[in-house]
């Protein structure tokens, strides 16, 4: 049986599952850092990656609550509102017999900082602290097959919400997490069986907690932003 560890934990200004993105890709905008244990902080390892632009990660949904040996055959994927089952196999549910994800992250460089050897990726929908158990180049002429049929997902999409955030609270961020709050938010981070317009959430994100509602008409306003 095989064992594996993490090398490298991901850093991300999303420190809670609530607000990262569904899959990865939908929010470009979106940077982090893949920080390597010191074990594998070797920059050998890394010899010819600056010649790909995208990565595969493989990493565990370490987040999930399930315990060890937990799993269902069916899911209820949020994409169908939460009320239809399909098989664990047919979907990328977190609550899998072995709780590891994949995703395709745009690679934008290599960095040694003070903290060590990292990775700097855009587009992941990783929450802060996610081991990381393998990196892989992705490779277009093997990796993308353009056209194919993608089950139950060709016949829904996550509709988006217009984002209001007044400029006294706009100016609480840099320009570029500006911009990948908006298009996080813009995604509704919402469970989808959640519909009262009144109800505030709070999302971490960047340092600050991000209070919001979202109106019957599907605007999503910033109400607060608070430290944390």
């Amino acid at each position: 049986m095989m064992e594996i560890r993490p090398i490298a934990y991901y850093r991300s200004q999303l420190t809670t599952k609530f607000g990262v993105p569904r899959q990865s890709g939908l929010v470009p905008e979106l940077v982090g850092r893949v920080l390597f244990e010191p074990e594998y902080a070797n920059a050998d390892a890394l010899r010819g990656i600056e010649g790909f632009d995208y990565m595969w990660l493989i990493w565990e949904f370490s987040l999930n609550g399930k315990k060890e040996g937990e799993w269902s055959p069916l899911v209820r994927p949020p994409l169908l509102g939460g009320n239809e089952y399909m098989g664990v196999f047919a979907t990328r549910s977190p609550f899998r017999p072995n709780a590891l994800g994949l995703s395709s992250v745009r690679l934008l460089g290599v960095e040694q900082g003070s903290d060590g050897l990292a990775l700097v990726v855009a587009g992941a929908d990783l929450v802060d602290g996610t081991p990381i158990y393998d990196i892989k180049p992705y490779v277009e002429y093997a990796d993308a097959h353009v056209g194919v049929r993608s089950g139950f997902v060709d016949e829904k999409r996550w509709e988006k919400v217009e984002v209001s955030i007044p400029d006294e609270l706009r100016a609480m961020f840099s320009n570029d997490d500006y911009a990948a709050l908006c298009k996080v938010l813009e995604l509704d981070p919402r469970p989808q069986y959640h519909s009262d317009p009144e109800r505030v959430y709070g999302m971490p994100f960047a340092g600050y907690d991000v209070r919001f509602r979202v109106s019957s008409e599907g605007v999503l306003e910033v109400v607060e932003i608070k430290d944390i």
